[in-house]
Parts: C-alpha cells; structure tokens; sequence
C-alpha cells in the first residue's frame, strides 16, 4: 500500500555552530516495497531499529558555550553520529497494521550539565527511553523519562514517558507496513511538558530538530515443539574453568571523539565493519573470539576476528583518512591487560603503516568476572600506549583516555553472549529527486505458507551545504578530533 503525503517543512530556528554543517531538508521523498498480493502482516510488534535525533542545536551550543561552561554523557549504550546527533537503539513496541497505530521506544539516554555552582549544576537535565508514537488519526508525539532542575527554583523533577515533543506526519499512512519503516528529518515542536522538561529553558511551540527513525516490524513467530532439554554440565567454568575457549566477543568504541571526527563537518568520511564485526552504535564488536584462560593464574591469551576502516578527508580520489583497525587481542598476566590490533592505512598527518599486533592500550585486569559460564569484563579504561598513539598518526599523545573496553568469552559452550544492540536494518536510500520502487525478493517458505515480504517506507531529506561550512571544514580539516 502506497504511503501518501509529506510532512511539512521545520520551522527555522536559530543559527549557531553547529548549524552551519548541518544540512538542511529541501523535499521529502518515498520509497515502498511490496510483494505483489501480499496481505499485510497481522500485528507485526516492533523489533530493533534506531532514532537519531540532536535535540535542539542552540541548546547544545548553549550548554558546551562559554555561558553554561558544560557537558553532556550517554548512557544505556546511546552513541553519537556526526558529533551533534545522538543516536538511540534496540527499539521495541508495538504496531497496528490496520489503523497505523505504532509505539516505538528506543534505549540509550543523555544528560546535560552545567552552570556549576556551590558544588552542584544549576543546568541538569536527563532524557532517556525516548519513544515515538502515531496515532491511527496521524497525530504523532515524542515521549520520553525525563529528570530537570528548574531554572527558576532549582528543584528537581522526574516524569516517565512525558510528552515532549509534537511530531508532524501529515499526509503520511503507515497503514499496512511491515519490514522496516524508516521516517526521515521528521519535524519536532517542543510541547508544555516539554517546556517544562527543559526547566523553562524554551517555551512551548518551540521548533526542536527534526529527527529520523528507522524500526523494524516483524510477525511474531510460529510456535515450535520444544527439544528435550539436555542435561546440564557437570561442572562449574566459574569454579574450574577449562584450559581454552572457542567463543567471544570484544565490544569497544575506539574513541567517542574520534568517531565524531570521522563522520563530522571535517573528516566527512565513514566506517565500515567487515570481516564479522559488527556496529552496535556507541562501540563496534568484534566476534567471535578464541584463546585460553588459566583461572589459577589470571592468565588471558583472547583473539577477535573482525576488522573496522575509517576513511575521511577526501581530496579528488585521495583520502587524507584511511586507517583500519582489525584482529584486536586481549592479553592479560599479572593483574596486568593490554589490548593489541593489526593497524594499517593512512592517518591524517600523511603517515601509512602495515603493522601487526601492535600495542594500542593497557588496562587494569581486576575486573575479570566468571559467572553463567562466561568470563567477563565490562567498560575496562583504556590508557593510549606510545606505539598506539603512533598508529593515530600522533592524533592522541600517550595516557589518552579511549573508549572503555568490554569482553565476554564462553567458558562453558552452551554459555549465551550478551546480545548486540539492534539498530534496525537502514533503507536503502535513492538519488536524489528519485523515487525507487521495487519487489523484494522472495524467500523460500519454512512453514508452507507465504513467504514474508519487506515493506520499505523511507521519507528522503535532500540536503544541501552552507557555504561558510565548507570553507570552516577546509580551514579546519587537520584539527585534532
């Protein structure tokens, strides 16, 4: 079923900073894929996908200013694209085929402080488990758990799912979807609870950024006769672990800022998981993982398979930018770890390595966990080494903070890993000025009946750049990330 209409344009707000690389919407296009004859699945539930979405730009400028003098942290595995665009994950809920009806709620949160005074923040505000959802008339609204110090009191508030936003979907039906359902450059008006939320910061009617969802809607499976469950091990891996295991997975950012600068108004580039790694938002993973642990001695010997390569800063057919992290090991002796990987590509100061195993961090070894059959370690701090700030091209000096580092391995092999965050599967994305509309491709049925169909419905925001960010990104382009 085609999707008809468009949302209207975001009202204008003010310019600052971080506007000016910002793009701008100029139209909003469509794109569906069905299966010719296919009904509509009955109640898909909502399952994975991401929103993205940077709030408001003057109020980030106001908070990192020289005003507020402040900050913002995620949380909940929420992560950042571009440098001013949080992006929240793993979204669950529900769906109404037949009105259209969708609530979606994404994990992950942010806080924002600053204004310190006598000890505390006169500015701090949190906003967590943001959820979108669409009424069978078209209305439309964001909710989220928020917590705000008023601005005029100084007293603290919380509300679970307070309506924060207004959304516009005029013209939109998403009656009949299923597959993934992306939403793109949506618009947002700060609402009353909103205001409030805000601690008086905005008043109510305010425009907000837009911001983008994608959710996948899937059936709920046919049941299955269950296995006779077997008999379980005769020993606890936590008390007597074996000598080797044959199943992991590292997860680990690199570095926030890094990203940022990657994606951002400078670099301009991207990332790219190959090899089987994966990219869960705030961090990448690396899977699956092989070595040995000696749990008498604390001795770790663990090798990840995967590989993650930035590119940016392209010149004509030259990338300033192209350097891949891949292979990463963990070794551990002594209360003692070190995080290893194979670098290779260019760096932003010229430089091209080839080098294996090279020594990127240390970190401290006392947190090694065994429960469940697992042997863990979760947001392990990561000191940059010498020779890792070489493979950064020198971007970072030596007792750099990276990102913290988080591992599991199974000693038992029946033991679960902890699962990935589900950023949802992205549309594909036409050119510009084109809609794209074509049959996804069939499946082979498993239960005899008809195979599942993929619905598309992606909402397009071309953009166009400020002239003053491109000449800001050519004066800028080796600053330090």
């Amino acid at each position: 079923m085609p999707v008809s209409g468009r949302p209207p344009a975001p009202a204008r707000r003010p310019a600052g900073p971080l506007r000016a690389a910002r793009a701008v919407p100029l139209a909003l296009l469509l794109m569906l894929f069905l299966l010719p004859g296919r009904a509509a699945a009955a109640d898909p539930a909502v399952s994975g996908g991401r929103l993205d979405w940077a709030i408001k730009a003057s109020f980030l400028n106001y908070v990192t200013g020289p005003v507020a003098n402040g900050k913002w942290a995620l949380s909940g595995g929420a992560s950042t694209v571009g440098g001013s665009v949080f992006r929240f994950h793993s979204a669950t809920g529900s769906y109404d085929p037949t009105t259209g009806r969708l609530s979606a709620a994404f994990q992950g949160g942010v806080r924002f402080t600053g204004h310190q005074e006598n000890g505390g923040n006169a500015l701090d505000l949190s906003i967590s488990r943001l959820t979108v959802k669409a009424d069978a008339d078209g209305g439309a609204a964001l909710y989220a758990d928020v917590s705000s110090k008023s601005r005029q009191t100084g007293q603290t508030s919380a509300a679970s799912q307070a309506r924060l936003a207004d959304l516009s979907l005029k013209g939109v039906s998403l009656k009949g979807a299923s597959g993934t359902v992306t939403l793109s450059q949506v618009p947002a008006t700060l609402t009353s609870a909103g205001a409030t939320a805000f601690g008086g910061f905005y008043p109510a009617g305010t425009a907000l950024d837009p911001l983008t969802f994608s959710v996948t809607l899937k059936s709920a499976p046919t049941p299955t006769p269950s296995a006779t469950p077997s008999a379980a091990p005769s020993t606890d891996p936590g008390v007597a672990a074996p000598a080797a295991f044959t199943n992991g997975a590292l997860d680990w950012g690199v570095r926030r800022t890094f990203r940022d600068y990657v994606t951002g108004s400078i670099a301009q580039g991207s990332w790219q998981p190959t090899d089987g790694a994966a990219d869960g938002g705030a961090f990448f993973r690396w899977t699956p993982g092989r070595g040995t642990w000696d749990a008498a001695t604390g001795t770790l010997e663990a090798s990840f398979t995967g590989a993650v390569r930035f590119t940016g800063l392209r010149q004509g057919d030259t990338l300033g930018l192209d350097l891949t992290f891949a292979n990463p090991r963990l070794s551990v002796t002594g209360g003692q770890g070190r995080l290893l990987a194979d670098v290779n590509g260019r760096t932003p100061d010229g430089s091209t390595r080839t080098s294996a195993a090279t020594e990127l961090a240390t970190f401290p070894a006392s947190a090694l966990r065994t429960e469940n059959g697992l042997l863990t370690a979760a947001d392990l701090p990561l000191t940059l080494t010498g020779s890792g700030a070489q493979a950064f091209g020198s971007l970072y000096p030596a007792g750099t903070e990276l990102d913290p580092l988080t591992f599991a391995v199974a000693l038992d092999p029946a033991a679960a890993l902890p699962p990935l965050p589900d950023l949802g599967s992205p549309a594909a994305t036409p050119e510009p000025h084109q809609v794209a509309a074509a049959p996804a491709a069939a499946t082979a049925p498993t239960d005899g009946g008809p195979s599942a169909t993929t619905v598309t419905v992606l909402v397009l925001a071309v953009l166009t750049a400020a002239a003053t960010a491109a000449t800001l990104a050519v004066r800028h382009r080796r600053r330090r990330p």
